[in-house]
């Protein structure tokens, strides 16, 4: 009898500890959730911008062409506010450099083009034949009462039968002049001589003698007309008139 109390108190005993872990388990703190990761950042816009053809002509067009992501808000500099993606037509007076922002939540892009405009191509003067027959075959010129071809006349001789080859279909005239000192008479002769030796000048330095003619004014037609050295000097000489 005694064996079974003693085997009570110890159940009892095994009882009382099981409890007591119970209610210790029960009353432990229950642990908090970890807080939720925050959301991920706005994402950066992006752009590109180009130019077709980035080279042109004064007063021709070229194309705009841009595309953005992640932007609300998009502006062209020059034009203005433009949508997200577009194309548009602009003919630059100058070489301009289109600069294109994109601004969204995750924050601004920009991107740019250059449209070069070209040098307006420089309109050569076109030269007339009388213009050019002026501009590059020179008088020679004469001492007093002489039609001999002096020794500086002979370069200028060179110089104007070698422009004057290359355009062998050209006809022209070689006029005598002379200064107002002597009779008319005389001085028609003498510009008849000066125009002749000036021909004949030409001729040997090759070209063709049926390109040219030859008349005498002697006085009558004068460059200069005041009465002195340097005056007359001017009007000693054979003029070239191209008659074609």
């Amino acid at each position: 009898m005694e064996a079974c109390v003693t085997l009570s108190k110890k159940n009892y005993g095994l009882l009382f500890v099981l409890a007591a872990l119970l209610i210790v388990g029960g009353c432990k703190k229950k642990e908090t959730a970890p807080p939720p990761p925050p959301p991920p950042p706005p994402a950066a816009p992006t752009a590109s911008l180009s130019a077709n053809p980035d080279s042109v002509p004064p007063g021709q067009a070229t194309t705009l062409t841009w595309r953005t992501e992640n932007a609300n808000d998009v502006s062209i500099e020059g034009i203005g506010k433009v949508d997200p993606s577009g194309s548009q037509s602009v003919t630059p007076q100058a070489s301009t450099t289109y600069r294109l922002t994109a601004k969204g939540p995750g924050g601004t892009q920009d991107a740019t083009a250059r449209v070069t405009v070209e040098a307006a191509p420089v309109q050569a003067v076109s030269q007339t034949d009388e213009e050019m027959f002026a501009a590059n075959v020179k008088d020679i010129f004469f001492d007093y009462d002489s039609y001999a071809i002096r020794a500086d006349a002979q370069q200028q001789i060179a110089a104007d039968a070698a422009f004057l080859k290359q355009h062998p279909n050209w006809r022209f005239t070689i006029e005598g002049h002379c200064d107002e000192r002597g009779s008319t008479e005389y001085n028609l002769a003498l510009g008849d001589s000066r125009a002749n030796a000036t021909r004949d000048a030409l001729v040997q330095n090759g070209v063709p003698a049926g390109n040219i003619k030859t008349i005498s004014y002697g006085k009558e037609k004068p460059f200069c007309n005041e009465s002195n050295e340097a005056c007359w000097q001017q009007n000693r000489r054979a003029h070239f008139v191209l008659t074609k």
